[in-house]
């Protein structure tokens, strides 16, 4: 009996050991995929969508007061050729901002074209590097912000969307 319970114990530590290698590969694969192959923001220092903090807003008068509360660039349309990597697009942050933003520009889909890093105030790019190209056509798009707080933990405030049509020629 003694040799049944020791080969019981044996087989028991076996599938306990088994079990934490296997748990080892699991938590080792995540951290590998999450390092490697996890979507991340579209790096911008390239020559293509370059963050500066020259942003150019586009906009005639800047010359206005700011009104209080948060200034979210708006659009109308934007154009490109089918087969483009860029669109140029002028997504930042206007300087009277008192906190940062997270851009997004996607299609009505769903389909992510472009996640910005952390836009402070001032900072923007006016060639937005696209992650697919485009087949000609018109499409719906948005930019959507998330405005975060500019501390170290970038605590989400609110969000805001600007819709624009995508003419893609």
């Amino acid at each position: 009996m003694d040799k049944t319970k020791e080969k019981s114990k044996k087989k028991l530590l076996v599938i306990i050991a088994v079990i934490l290698v296997i748990a080892a590969l699991a938590v080792g694969g995540v951290v590998v995929y999450n390092s490697f192959f996890a979507e991340k923001p579209t790096p911008s220092n390239g020559v293509v969508g370059k963050i500066s903090d020259g942003w150019d807003t586009g906009l005639e008068d800047e010359s206005t007061p700011p009104s209080k509360g948060v200034q979210i660039p708006g659009y109308g349309t934007a154009e490109m050729k089918a087969g483009d990597t860029s669109l140029h697009l002028s997504i930042g942050n206007p300087k009277a901002n008192e906190c940062g933003f997270y851009a997004t520009l996607k299609l009505e889909d769903g389909t992510v074209l472009y996640k910005s890093e952390l836009l402070k105030p001032g900072y923007g790019l006016t060639e937005v590097p696209l992650s697919k190209t485009l087949e000609a056509g018109k499409y719906k798009a948005l930019v959507y912000y998330q405005c975060v707080t500019l501390d170290e933990e970038h605590a989400p405030l609110n969000s805001a969307e600007s819709e624009l049509t995508l003419i893609v020629k």
